[in-house]
């Protein structure tokens, strides 16, 4: 798969917050209501002087959070936030800590590790070439990460404790790390083809890790049919990926207003499915579903196509181990990748994917008119999914 020079030029590099990583039953998502609005209207103004030293207003509303994700799907509620905010807002109405997969009550559950996250940067790039090409080493290295695909950039999650190995594993395939700005510049990837990613917590392999991405693939799809994991097509939830406009945010412009009103709307009553993702330096990134869009009022709030849809395929990864790894590469390679998966059988041509992870679960996005070719390669191989 050929690679564009955008692609080479791609850049990363971490968020500097430690972050908790909260899963909200469904059933129970009306008592999580208060605090997951206090994300979006925060109480405490963050001075602009904190960070760059131009005045003494205040950030946006939508620039106050290091990073933030608030998603709702078929599975769950997922929120990833400062670990500060996730103790203060979330912690006193009664959230355990997260100790394994399974029911919790009717309680969210925080997860026990701190995670930070890696930002990569890389408008216009192809959204599966980005998950191949930089998750790869980090899957093949046994490191559990939970990827997040956005308008403008793609966002890793990984372990705290995991730092050190996420390097490690990157600068042995080609990227550089640039102490000055903590960002990896892929100087080898003139000689590669994409490769992946993964999915949950960090642990020493039980097993000797795989020597290819195609043995990881069937060593992950393996373990998804011995967990009865199938793969939940939603074809009645059409997304549409979009974004803030870089000049819509300012103190008290009409179309952050109207942003932040459409978006309260959004989690009052929450639809099918609605990602959120907030950062310092970008504008807000949503995946929505086209019939909320009324929700915002005017054509302009939001940036990108109303007209290109994406169809979600949700996977239930809550009877996973939290070692799990290379849930996600697997996934992307056979999509994005063109494998079959098992080792054997013919090459299928290329899906365009995305991807979104949450506490428990998964979500690919493909466009709706690759439907039936992804459902197709999912389906395909010895360890190929069943698809529902």
């Amino acid at each position: 798969m050929a690679q564009s020079n955008s692609l080479l030029r791609a850049q990363i590099h971490f968020v500097e917050d430690r972050l908790s990583l909260i899963h909200i039953p469904l059933e129970c998502y009306s008592k999580y209501l208060a605090p997951v609005l206090q994300l979006l209207h925060p109480s405490h103004a963050i001075p602009l002087e904190t960070y760059d030293n131009r005045n003494n207003s205040t950030l946006p509303w939508a620039n106050q959070h290091p990073f933030l994700n608030v998603s709702i799907t078929p599975n769950e509620c997922s929120v990833v936030c400062s670990k500060a905010l996730a103790q203060e807002y979330f912690a006193p109405i009664g959230s355990q800590k997260l100790k394994g997969p399974g029911p919790n009550g009717d309680f969210a559950t925080i997860s026990p590790e701190d995670f930070v996250v890696v930002s990569v940067e890389g408008e216009g790039l192809d959204a599966g070439q980005r998950v191949l090409e930089l998750t790869s080493p980090l899957a093949m290295a046994g490191i559990s990460i939970f990827f997040i695909t956005t308008y403008f950039s793609d966002y890793i999650l990984v372990p705290v404790k995991s730092r050190s190995q996420v390097i490690r594993a990157l600068e042995a395939r080609g990227f550089a790390f640039e102490k000055s700005a903590e960002a990896y510049v892929n100087v080898a990837a003139h000689h590669r083809n994409a490769s992946s990613t993964s999915s949950f917590e960090v642990t020493q392999p039980t097993t000797p890790p795989p020597k290819t991405i195609s043995e990881l693939q069937v060593r992950t799809f393996a373990l998804l049919r011995r967990r009865n994991i199938i793969l939940k097509v939603h074809r009645d939830i059409r997304l549409i990926q979009c974004a803030g406009r870089r000049d819509g945010l300012g103190r008290h412009s009409s179309q952050e207003l109207e942003l932040q009103i459409g978006l309260t709307k959004c989690l009052i009553h929450p639809p099918r499915f609605l990602s959120l993702t907030l950062v310092e330096s970008e504008p807000p990134s949503l995946l929505l579903e086209k019939s909320v869009l009324r929700n915002f009022g005017s054509d302009d709030v939001l940036l990108g196509s109303k007209d290109d849809y994406l169809i979600p395929i949700t996977l239930n990864l809550a009877p996973l181990p939290f070692e799990a790894t290379g849930i996600v590469c697997g996934v992307a390679g056979k999509l994005v990748g063109g494998s079959d998966g098992g080792g054997s059988g013919p090459v299928m041509h290329p899906v365009e994917m995305s991807y979104l992870s949450t506490a428990r679960a998964g979500t690919v996005m493909v466009d709706e008119s690759d439907l039936e070719r992804a459902i197709e390669a999912l389906n395909a191989g010895e360890f190929g999914l069943d698809v529902t």
